[in-house]
């Protein structure tokens, strides 16, 4: 039983890292990303490591697309802002 858990949590490892890198948009990176980070840390839960699941939640699936997230909202921000309007000496 616990062979097959661990077996059917990496195929979802697999399967959401390689929809992770498949998707184009950066917006909907981050999101499969946070899928990713939940579930890493089921794994490393079901492979009897929870705190290292709890690392895992917090900072795989919360901050780092959070902060993906902010980045591609600033960088189209400066996109937007530098193509309309007025040009910016520097």
């Amino acid at each position: 039983m616990t062979d097959t858990v661990i077996v059917v949590a990496l195929l979802l490892v697999a399967v959401s890292a390689t929809a992770a890198v498949a998707v184009r948009d950066p917006v909907h990176q981050s999101l499969v990303l946070a899928v990713l980070g939940v579930v890493l840390a089921v794994l490393f839960t079901v492979l009897q490591a929870p705190d290292v699941g709890l690392s895992q939640l917090a900072v795989g699936s919360a901050l780092t697309p959070l902060l993906l997230l902010l980045t591609v909202r600033k960088v189209k921000r400066r996109g937007e802002r530098g193509r309309g309007g007025k040009e910016s000496d520097g």
